[in-house]
């Protein structure tokens, strides 16, 4: 592949702030793309995280790795706001070649195995809010740009691949609901772009190692493996910057159409691309999860990564 394959292609990163979604940005940059990054984390204000990551930092990193970022606040649940950003880069770009759909904000919304009756239901709702109609926003208003060239690629990021989910009950109601929505969404955007010459697919990242994840764990990147004592399993584990390469991988694939509609992982793309984590390994989580973790195995990652 060329040194900067999306050298002059634009991509709009909504969800960048942090975890997956920064992680795509940056090796979007490091491709050679123009990143537009939004989020409502900024250095002017927080959002309800109240987390220290924000989408000026994210832009920075895609500046750092080659390409050129740009942070737009944006709160994806305000049309008028995706409106507006979506008529900026038409402006200063006319043309959006990759939409990578990465929104999510749930983290501190549900209770894990808590059923529907028992959990709050303005968190679930909001949750819900938070990671469906912020994606159909931001389709609904970017899609008329993107369809103006054709080759246009959408990235719907969830948790779990369609199998997976589809056969396991995830967390709880409303996050199972939420993860597959996201599944359907990239299925019927397919539909409705593969006859205008675009391609929509849903990506899933493994165990990621998140900066939410890390500090869970009470560990760092550059220490991660600490935690292997307490969680044996999260040795699977892999960082955001392994999906982002995904994605890259995927826009600079001139035949990325014949994934169109399909559900994919990121240990699955670096075995067809060749791409790997910063560490040289190549995580497969899913595969892991099957045929490992879930039958009650002791951890073992070799044949994994």
């Amino acid at each position: 592949m060329p040194e900067q394959p999306l050298r002059n292609k634009v991509a709009l990163v909504a969800g960048a702030t942090r975890g997956a979604g920064r992680g795509i940005a940056v090796e979007l940059g490091a491709a050679g793309a123009a990143v537009y990054v939004t989020g409502r984390s900024t250095r002017a204000r927080r959002s309800e995280y109240d987390r220290p990551e924000t989408i000026e930092d994210t832009a920075d990193l895609v500046t750092e790795a080659g390409g050129r970022g740009i942070a737009v606040p944006t709160d994806h649940l305000d049309p008028r706001q995706v409106r507006s950003l979506v008529d900026r880069i038409a402006g200063e770009q006319g043309r959006l070649d990759v939409l990578v759909n990465d929104i999510w904000g749930g983290e501190t919304l549900f209770e894990w195995e808590t059923p529907l009756w028992e959990h709050d239901l303005d968190n679930g709702l909001r949750l819900l809010r938070l990671a469906i109609e912020t994606h159909v926003v931001t389709s609904h208003h970017a899609l008329p740009l993107l369809l103006r060239r054709p080759g246009g690629l959408v990235v719907e990021v969830t948790d779990g691949t369609a199998e997976y989910n589809r056969d396991n009950y995830r967390v709880n109601f409303f996050y199972d609901l939420a993860k597959a929505s996201v599944l359907r969404m990239a299925f019927s955007l397919a539909h409705e772009l593969g006859p205008r010459g675009a391609t929509a697919l849903a990506l899933t990242p493994g165990w990621l190692r998140s900066e939410l994840m890390l500090e869970h764990f009470g560990v760092r990147e550059d220490n991660w493996r600490d935690a292997l004592g307490e969680v044996p399993h999260f040795a699977i584990s892999e960082t955001p910057r392994y999906v982002g390469r995904a994605v890259a991988a995927l826009a600079a694939d001139p035949g990325v159409s014949r994934h169109n509609g399909a559900s994919l992982s990121s240990g699955g793309l670096a075995r067809e691309y060749g791409f790997t984590d910063l560490d040289g390994s190549r995580p497969d989580a899913w595969r892991y999860l099957v045929e490992v973790q879930d039958p009650g195995k002791p951890a073992d990652t070799t044949g994994y990564r």
